[in-house]
Parts: structure tokens; C-alpha cells; sequence
């Protein structure tokens, strides 16, 4: 996030804003600069090392991919032998994963347009069917309520069933991520309360993928999600904690000074100034 102008009151344009932005970036993630899909056309699409190695054996489950954006990893949890159904509120990239999973020959991967919120109504016949629901990377600054995002899951999943999430450490959003500003030892300058509770727009016209992109839907909505609050929205949705991980990687360049690792990650060049990124499993009761 960098360019925050100021506090904004959630009414009906901040949906509209938010869709318009991605909307715009699934044209740059498909282009060149953006997401390499090589390995999803060559038969197995790459997962960032973080997933990669806590997802495990997927094969013969059912997973449901919320906010899948391109659904470039719903098609490489199929191509490890899943069948998914991925959901994302922007129609452009519905249509792009749908036009993706087609070009890589994958049959076990759908795809919904829907909002996280409205996907029970959306997909009222698959309530409960699921054995695993999927969501990383980037997804819950978008959404307002988080207990409405865990009862959602909840409402998909069989009894036993599990939720995996990746996400950016809620204590790294705090600060700026892409402006350059750092202090002497590349450390990036605090952009947001860690506790604050309302939302905020940004203008941001670069693009996480591809920097040398100017976006002219520039202009986003987001919220600030605590880790107590993360926790405590699966809790209440009846849903038990099997792990958490917090990681000094993320799989984006989130501030200018971070370095690539072997594994392709981001990480910091010296030392591990703040966690990156968070990790959990959650099993329904």
C-alpha cells in the first residue's frame, strides 16, 4: 500500500473502486511482466515455497478458492490432482481463468464470479461439500468483515474439514511498502495503525507484478486485520486452530530493499526486521 490520502467511510463506491482496480490488473498479470504461468501451461503450475510446502497432498480433494483472482493457483492444485472451485468477484478475471485452466487442459478446475460474502447464495448446493477451502495472498485487506469472511468458510466446509491461508503479516501492512522511503538501513517508514479499525483508500499506480505498469484505476479501498482479529473470527466460526506460522519471507517484493531468497521468496537482506507473511490451518468442528 503507499499513497494513502486518507480515512474513508465504507459506502458503495469502495466496492466499485476495488473492482475496477482488479479488474484493470488481471490484462497486466496475463501480459508480459506479469504472472509466469509457464510451468501451469507446461503441466504443473509452480506454487510459492511457503504454500508449496504446507499444503501437502491435495490429491482427490475438493477445494474451494476464494478470491482466486486469475486462478492461476486453482489450476495448479488440480494439476496435483484436486477438483476446485474458484471464486472471485471480479468477472474479468473469472473469464481469464476460465480461458487459463482451458489452454492448460484442466477439467477438474470452475470457476464463480462472487463476492466472498455472497458465494453461500452463489453456491447454496455446495455448502458443507468441501474438504479444503483455499485463500492467500493479498485477499483479506479487501473485505471489511472478517466474521462474516470466517462463517463463510465455515459454511462450506464438511465437519473435519480445513482451512489454509497465506497471507501478508498484518505487522508489515503497517508499514509503506513500494514508495522507496526508508530509513538508513533499508527499513520501510509506518503508513498504518496496526490497530486501526476503518478503512482507508490509497491511490497506488504500480502494479506487485509488474512495477513499470501505470494502473489508471489506481485508486483502492482496504482494511487493516490484526492477528487477534484473524484468529478470533475463525474461533467464532467454529473452527480450531492446527497451526500458525509466521515467516520472515513473503512471495512479492512488498518493500524495495527486500532481496530474493533460493526458494524465489522476498525476504530481508540482513536481518529479519519483521515478520512477512502468516501461515495457518483451521479445522472445522
Amino acid at each position: 500500500m503507499t499513497g494513502l490520502e486518507r480515512q474513508l467511510p465504507l459506502d458503495r463506491h469502495a466496492r466499485d473502486l476495488n473492482l475496477a482496480n482488479w479488474n484493470e490488473r488481471v490484462g497486466v498479470h496475463l501480459g508480459d511482466g506479469g504472472y509466469d504461468l509457464s510451468t501451469h501451461r507446461a503441466g504443473k503450475g509452480e506454487l510459492d515455497a511457503i504454500v508449496a510446502g504446507e499444503i501437502g497432498d491435495v490429491a482427490g480433494l475438493r477445494i474451494l478458492h476464494l478470491q482466486c483472482h486469475i486462478g492461476h493457483d486453482s489450476i495448479a492444485l488440480a494439476q496435483r490432482g484436486a477438483s476446485m472451485v474458484g471464486v472471485d468477484f471480479s468477472g474479468a478475471a473469472i473469464e481469464a481463468a476460465h480461458r487459463l485452466a482451458q489452454e492448460c487442459g484442466v477439467e477438474t478446475a470452475t470457476f464463480v464470479e462472487s463476492d466472498v460474502y455472497e458465494a453461500p447464495d452463489v453456491l447454496s448446493a455446495d455448502l458443507g461439500g468441501f474438504d479444503l477451502v483455499f485463500t492467500t495472498w493479498g485477499a483479506i485487506c479487501w473485505l471489511p468483515d472478517l466474521l462474516h469472511w470466517a462463517r463463510v468458510i465455515r459454511q462450506f466446509l464438511r465437519p473435519g474439514g480445513a482451512f489454509y491461508f497465506a497471507e501478508t503479516h498484518p505487522v508489515a501492512l503497517v508499514f509503506d511498502d513500494i514508495s522507496g522511503d526508508a530509513d538508513a538501513d533499508g527499513r520501510p517508514i509506518w503508513l498504518v495503525p496496526y490497530f486501526e479499525r476503518e478503512p482507508h483508500i490509497f491511490d497506488e499506480a504500480t502494479d506487485y507484478a509488474h512495477r513499470g505498469v501505470k494502473l489508471t484505476h489506481s485508486r483502492s479501498v482496504q482494511w487493516m486485520h490484526p492477528l487477534a482479529d484473524i484468529l478470533a473470527a475463525l474461533k467464532a466460526a467454529d473452527m480450531d486452530l492446527d497451526f500458525l506460522r509466521e515467516h520472515d519471507r513473503i512471495p512479492y517484493q512488498m518493500f524495495p530493499s527486500l532481496v530474493r531468497d533460493r526458494d524465489g521468496l522476498w525476504t530481508w537482506p540482513r536481518q529479519p526486521w519483521l515478520p512477512l507473511a502468516l501461515s495457518l490451518r483451521a479445522i472445522a468442528r
